[in-house]
Order: structure tokens, then sequence, then C-alpha cells
């Protein structure tokens, strides 16, 4: 493969750690986002989906106590709704993903990187 390679992730993060060596092992270049940094967009957020080819609730930390403060869970909200609530909470996107071209892989496990490599 020849396409860029993009982590998107948060350093105190664990799995975006390990995730992050497998790629420094593979001496494939990449471009890591620390997206509290640079925060994403609805539309980066819309197009990630997209590529990970899964739903907006299943990119969602439905697990964090954010996420349960809020009744995420307990609310029909509508895609663009939990895509707003999730740019504006960081924390309760699902990371790191990391994305080759029209590809991506959410990496938990962090081994599910080696799909792009």
């Amino acid at each position: 493969m020849s396409d860029k390679i993009t982590i998107y992730q948060k350093p105190t993060c664990s799995k975006c750690r390990a995730t992050l060596s497998i790629l420094k092992d593979s001496k494939e270049g990449f471009e890591s986002i620390n997206y509290y940094e640079v925060p994403l967009t609805s539309n980066q957020l819309r197009e990630l989906r997209e590529k990970l080819g899964l739903s907006v609730r299943d990119m969602l930390r439905s697990e964090e106590q954010l996420a349960r403060s809020l009744n995420l869970a307990g609310r029909n909200l509508s895609d663009d709704e939990l895509i707003d609530i999730m740019v504006e909470n960081p924390d309760l996107i699902q990371r790191p993903i990391v994305v080759r071209g029209d590809k991506a892989v959410l990496c938990r496990p962090p081994e599910n990187v080696m799909k792009l490599l």
C-alpha cells in the first residue's frame, strides 16, 4: 500500500501508545494527530465513520462516565446529534483510529492496525 497512514489518538491512552509502537516498528511513515490538540470536525468524524464501516453508536465510548451522565444510551439521538456531542467531547470517541486511503480501523486491540500495513 502506498497511501499515507494517519493515526487519530490521545497520548495518554494505552491502546493509542501500543498502536503507535506497532506503527513505529513497521517502519511505515505515518502522521499522528492528537485530536485533543487538533479537534475533529463533524465532517471529519463522518468521514472516519464511513471509512471504518461502523455505526455512529459503535464509535461512541458508551462506558465513559460522561456518556453515562449524559444518558446517551437511553436517549433517542440522531447520528448527527451524536456526532456533535462527540466533537464537543472527544473523550466519547473510540480510539485510536488509524486511516490509510479509503480504509480505517479502530485499533482496539492495537493489533488491528496490521490490517492496514
